[in-house]
């Protein structure tokens, strides 16, 4: 898979929104919204205009027809192309398939734990864990929510996906509290604190 020519999830968003239907910038931010797509795809109405421009220029969306409700000052609907159709299923086949090395946080900060004292990271990991587990128990009243209100759960697969990592997070965060307690465990970092006033 080469290099695209826009890259960021939101535009793959957006080409998602457009294959449903053409729509203004307005509209799409409102789905958005709505769908509570900002829990997975970062945005903020400044970004989703620059991205559709983006998309524009690529060739991927073209502009349909402008229109204007009442007092709302005139708004751009926007369609997928040719091109913007076969981009968005490339695109989504190459994400469903193709695993990507990510760069989270959480996993900077394991690398660079040892400049806390054992116990002091143990108490944060504990305290991740407690909001860990606020977490999961938010996420799954939410999607029982969505699924008692009719919501498909083919559309909640995201939040599926969340609760894999987060119990996956809550499971080794909890194991490695219980490794830090461990007397063996971490010598050599025990030993760098000792040396450190």
């Amino acid at each position: 898979m080469g290099s695209r020519k826009v890259s960021n999830p939101l535009a793959l968003a957006v080409l998602a929104l457009l294959f449903e239907r053409p729509m203004h910038p307005y509209e799409m931010g409102r789905l958005l919204r709505e769908r509570d797509k900002e829990r997975s795809i970062r945005y903020n109405r400044g970004s989703l205009y620059m991205v559709v421009n983006q998309l524009l220029r690529a060739g991927f969306v073209a502009a349909q027809e402008t229109v204007r409700e009442g007092q709302r000052p005139e708004r751009t609907v926007y369609a997928l192309t040719d091109a913007g159709h076969a981009e968005l299923h490339d695109w989504m086949r190459a994400e469903v398939s193709t695993p990507h090395q990510e760069f989270p946080r959480f996993m900077a900060a394991l690398s660079l734990m040892g400049v806390l004292r054992p116990a002091e990271a143990a108490e944060l990991l504990a305290t991740r864990l407690a909001a860990l587990t606020e977490q999961v128990d938010a996420v799954r009243a939410e999607t029982r929510a969505a699924m008692e209100h009719g919501l498909d759960r083919v559309f909640l697969m995201e939040e599926e996906y969340r609760l894999a990592l987060l119990d996956a997070e809550r499971a080794f965060v909890a194991n490695l509290i219980e490794l830090i307690k461990q007397p063996d465990f971490g010598q050599v970092w025990h030993e760098f604190h000792q040396e450190r006033p």
